[in-house]
């Protein structure tokens, strides 16, 4: 999923804007500013970034839904006129550091301060060099293909594969040889970024230095109302946590693909090769289901052929979403959402069919983009998406420097744990299914596709940007990027490449996030935040059950006790708004242990006696 978040903006054109329409308020004003010149910056700041935003949105939009050359030019003007006015603001909100504003306009400043994830320096130069290592980098993942090794059959410009192709394979192959084909052809397309992302960090490093912080990691680190070496072990915590869970599911699909490809390439007690785990960065395990299932011939929960059988159209799929929503109270969906959304694939033009949530004017313009399908994903997706817009309007009367989730994990973790709700128990309540299982079987097989997802994801989510982090700090030198890579992935995933690595490879490039430099922690954040979120609305709503039974469906306390966290935005510190639907000020991943508490004794009875761990 989506959406378009404040202040999460695109790092190229940041680095390389021209002078802006605009000069920001006060960022060339004489020395020792006051509490009251830093609050007229960020009140006339608002007021600028909230009509650059709207022009720039408004302009996004036409690009995603009608996608042409003239779109295309038109959003990139539009982008670099806010990125510019943005560069300059974030330099003037380093003025009012320690100036003893009042909590709203200091808490504004440092919103604008870290608003870049790629700061570049003052000199001229070098932020024109580093614009240009940010777009060739993203453009080299976009444009990799792999055409087969060389002297081989399937070598040839028109065998080429692009990341698509290879996915398909990894998601729905079985073939050792052919998914080791697709893995190491995909690891091909990054080792020509290593002397262009090594210079990258070099140069944004020092853009964060300029603007008071020790490297781009402390800057990343800083967006979480803790010390940046607090917050990093805050995750440390978190995933002690779950690891142990981790390990149990880990030992459970290793067995499965022992039987599948023999104990010779998958041993035990060493990692898994990577590129038996279904996905081209083994990051999401779903696609392994159907090879480690753990009851056969179990009736499924067929969402899909009732959608089909009642004659579901998207409207009407978007109408269940709604009223998902309006059952806690909140107000139904503005007409204009119903008017300006795009739901389907349009016949006459090139659309962006990933699902994502908007506010285009940042006043409740509400709409998502999608190309709806009648299948029980696309269902789970339109609440998911759903609950961005009903957070987007719950704090649209903020200044538009708040409109944003509490910290980056907030958002998705909001549209993560609505999704939770979409039980089997909703599922029966809404019309789409007939019977709720009950039995243990049943149970344990839905547990495990769940687990698959969200729970194999974890150590991944974790381990990206700590890789980053010690690449940003100097801690992993140019000459072991890719040996620190491997060492992170066999120690946090227990997974390892499948054939010898070297540095003449540059794997973290494989994966998207890190050359087109979007920060990743927000991901798994939201992983285990979204747990705590639905057992808190769950206990809202009365439930007395199993929470991996609760929906919160039609309970107005929970709905209130939603909006009320929903409405505080950005403008408060995260463990404030945490506070406000948790009732606790930290993120804890107990209610995931609890939600999965089924499948965990399952797999403790299935691994007893196996040589598990890595």
């Amino acid at each position: 999923m989506t959406t378009l978040p404040v202040l999460q903006l695109a790092a190229v054109l940041l680095a390389a804007a021209p002078s802006a329409p605009a000069a920001p308020p006060q960022a060339a004003a004489a020395a020792k500013p006051t509490a009251a010149d830093a609050k007229a910056f960020v009140g006339e700041a608002n007021a600028e970034l909230k009509k650059l935003w709207i022009r720039w949105s408004t302009a996004e939009w036409i690009k995603s839904t009608y996608i042409t050359d003239d779109t295309e030019r038109n959003a990139a003007a539009l982008n670099e006129d806010q990125m510019a006015y943005l560069t300059d603001a974030i330099r003037g909100a380093v003025r009012f550091q320690g100036v003893g504003a009042d909590p709203d306009t200091e808490r504004m400043l440092m919103l604008l301060r870290i608003a870049s994830p790629l700061p570049a320096p003052s000199d001229a130069a070098q932020r024109a060099e580093l614009a240009q290592l940010a777009a060739k980098l993203e453009g080299m993942y976009g444009k990799g293909k792999w055409c087969g090794a060389p002297g081989s059959a399937a070598r040839g410009a028109e065998k080429c594969r692009d990341l698509q192709d290879l996915e398909q394979v990894m998601a729905k192959s079985r073939d050792y040889d052919a998914l080791l084909d697709a893995w190491t052809g995909w690891h091909t397309i990054s080792r020509d970024m290593r002397p262009l992302y090594e210079r990258m960090v070099t140069i944004s490093n020092a853009g964060a230095r300029e603007i008071g912080f020790r490297d781009l990691g402390d800057l990343w680190r800083s967006g979480y109302d803790m010390p940046p070496d607090a917050f990093e072990a805050d995750t440390d915590r978190l995933w002690a946590q779950v690891k142990p869970f981790y390990e149990e599911l880990h030992c459970y699909v290793r067995s499965k693909l022992q039987r599948a490809y023999g104990k010779a390439r998958v041993p035990d007690g060493k990692p898994i090769p990577a590129h038996l785990l279904g996905n081209m960065w083994a990051q999401d395990w779903a696609n392994l289901y159907p090879l480690v299932e753990p009851y056969h011939g179990q009736p499924s929960l067929d969402v899909d052929a009732a959608l089909r059988r009642q004659k579901t159209d998207p409207i009407k799929m978007v109408k269940l979403g709604e009223a998902f929503f309006t059952s806690l109270g909140f107000e139904p969906l503005p007409k204009t959402f119903w008017e300006r959304s795009q739901f389907t694939k349009p016949r006459d033009r090139d659309v962006v069919c990933h699902a994502s949530a908007w506010d285009v004017t940042y006043s409740a313009d509400l709409r998502i983009k999608m190309c709806i399908r009648p299948t029980e994903e696309d269902l789970v997706t339109i609440h998911h998406e759903l609950g961005h817009n009903f957070y987007q309007r719950a704090y649209v009367h903020l200044p538009v420097l708040f409109q944003n989730g509490a910290n980056d994990g907030f958002h998705e973790a909001i549209g993560d744990a609505i999704a939770l709700s979409i039980t089997p128990g909703y599922l029966k309540q809404v019309g789409l299914i007939q019977t709720v299982p009950k039995d243990e079987k049943g149970v344990v097989n839905v547990q495990m596709k769940r687990a698959l997802e969200k729970v194999a994801f974890l150590p991944f989510g974790k381990l990206i940007d700590q890789w980053r982090w010690d690449v940003f700090s100097g801690k992993t030198p140019p000459s072991r990027y890719n040996a620190a890579w491997w060492e992170l992935r066999r120690k946090y995933q227990g997974v390892d490449a499948p054939v010898s690595r070297s540095e003449a490879d540059f794997d973290p490039g494989a994966k998207y996030h890190v050359p087109a430099n979007v920060p990743y922690t927000r991901y798994f954040l939201a992983h285990v935040y979204q747990f705590q979120f639905h057992k808190a609305l769950c206990e809202a709503a009365g439930w007395k059950g199993p929470l991996h039974e609760c929906s919160i469906y039609g309970s107005k306390a929970a709905g209130k006790k939603l909006e009320a966290m929903l409405a505080m935005g950005a403008s408060k510190p995260w463990p404030d708004a945490y506070e406000a639907l948790t009732g606790s000020r930290q993120a804890d991943a107990s209610a995931m242990l609890e939600y999965f508490a089924p499948l965990r004794a399952w797999l403790r009875k299935q691994t007893a006696g196996q040589s598990c761990g890595w």
